[in-house]
């Protein structure tokens, strides 16, 4: 099989990198397909508020993994003080993505060309793909790479957002709305107490709401802070992947080496991990230890931890756990059902707004993105077991109903977690990237041949 032309479908970070790897590679030349108006950011860099900043030092956000210094030299060359320890603003990385994106298509003699507008249809054929767009044009490619990102979350449980107008319910936490026409009198009811909440939170304050909000989950749980942390002897070999095993050496661990170094040291291993687990094993992570994981493993930046500090000390945030029963519209305002954590009977509580932010979505038996939907109803893609996102193997090729591995379809990133699990942090992504292009190159060059 021969490939000279790749089509990356989606150019937030996965897809960026996909094609500025490729040309690394020396493979074939490729077209960046976006939707947004701007390529190379995507929602974790393009809907940021200035006040956002990454959750993970500079020294770790380097777009290249034979360059792990790349992001922090690029930082100190523009007069960042002691930039490998800096947590940069997420529109800063946004700028440093689109340098890249702009050097290597300016660079590349043609071999990259970046095309915005929607895919809405894939059709595969025998000697490759051909895309359909939503302005009824058509691109052809030998392979096609879905770098779609982060799909919009689930509705909470009890919400109809039929029946809730677009003032009174946000299902759309990175649509850049989420503040408008509030007062400092409202109170703003958040669903979700993860990183999405706190951008909102931040969001909403730096905007110089003065009102109240409310974040809700089942479990009322808040990412941990970064701290630094000293040096510690690392393992060298892979934990065993029973969750309860898993739980008892963490904390055991984390007695001797500290919490933050104790979940650390897990990083090399964890997709290995996820790999050689059973489904059961799996199911049962996901249901028991997936929420505790999820805030120690993705922390928050000091800056952002006090600020969040700050917000709860003075009563403006208040972070409450239970569960959504139903939400029922009236007089410009909702009324919440629902019931804490622990206890039998439900309460209510009216808030002014609803905002969604309970998580990406990433089942494909829920979502509403026309491209995923006509792959999925074709049988071009399957959802993974686990109905985290897109099935995949662990070269990164698309599993189609059929059970059978396509080797002219990719996916990468966060829709990739069935496969992975750790897939949504830039170390890991780049990684994924790094990897796809050299097999895509390698194919590329079958016969020793080049373009």
């Amino acid at each position: 099989m021969r490939i000279e032309h790749v089509a990356i479908i989606g150019a937030g970070f996965s897809g960026t990198l996909q094609a500025i790897n490729l040309l690394r590679h020396k493979g074939p030349r490729a077209t960046l397909i976006e939707r947004a108006a701007t390529p190379g950011l995507g929602l974790a860099y393009g809907a940021a508020h200035p006040s956002h900043v990454l959750n993970v030092r500079a020294s770790n956000m380097s777009a290249f993994p034979d360059q792990p210094g790349h992001f922090a030299e690029w930082l100190a060359a523009r007069g960042v003080a002691d930039a490998g320890n800096a947590f940069a603003a997420r529109v800063t990385y946004g700028a440093y993505l689109r340098e890249l994106l702009d050097a290597a298509v300016a660079g590349s003699a043609g071999r990259l060309s970046v095309v915005r507008g929607a895919v809405t249809g894939l059709e595969q054929r025998a000697d490759g793909v051909a895309l359909t767009m939503a302005d009824g044009s058509a691109i052809g490619a030998d392979a096609a790479v879905l770098a779609v990102g982060n799909l919009p979350p689930h509705d909470p449980p009890g919400l109809d957002p039929a029946v809730l107008p677009d003032d009174l319910y946000k299902g759309d936490p990175w649509a850049g709305d989420v503040g408008d026409g509030l007062n400092d009198s409202d109170t703003v009811l958040v669903i979700g107490t993860g990183l999405t909440m706190i951008d909102v939170a931040l969001t909403l304050e730096a905007r110089g709401f003065g009102g109240r909000i409310v974040a809700l989950s089942r479990r009322g749980l808040l990412p941990r802070r970064h701290e630094r942390g000293a040096a510690w002897e690392r393992i060298d070999e892979r934990p065993a992947t029973v969750a309860s095993a898993l739980v008892r050496r963490v904390r055991a661990r984390a007695a001797e080496i500290g919490w933050r170094n104790a979940v650390d040291e897990l990083r090399p291993f964890t997709q290995p991990m996820w790999a050689n687990a059973s489904a059961a094993e799996r199911a049962r992570f996901l249901r028991h230890l997936r929420p505790w994981w999820d805030v120690h493993r993705h922390r928050l930046a000091p800056q952002v931890a006090d600020r969040l500090d700050a917000m709860v000390a003075r009563g403006q945030l208040e972070v409450i756990a239970g569960k959504t029963l139903g939400f029922e519209a009236g007089g410009g305002a909702v009324t919440l059902h629902w019931r804490p954590r622990g206890a039998d009977v439900a309460q209510i509580m009216p808030v002014r707004r609803v905002v969604n932010c309970t998580g990406p979505l990433g089942d494909l038996g829920r979502t509403t993105d026309p491209l995923l939907v006509a792959l999925r109803d074709s049988g071009a893609i399957r959802p993974d077991a686990a109905h985290l996102g897109i099935d995949v193997n662990g070269a990164g090729e698309v599993i189609g109903a059929d059970g059978c591995a396509n080797p002219r379809l990719f996916a990468l990133g966060p829709m990739t977690r069935g496969a992975f699990w750790e897939i949504v942090a830039v170390p890991d992504i780049r990684r994924q990237t790094w990897d796809v292009a050299r097999r895509l190159s390698n194919a590329h060059w079958v016969g020793g041949e080049g373009l």
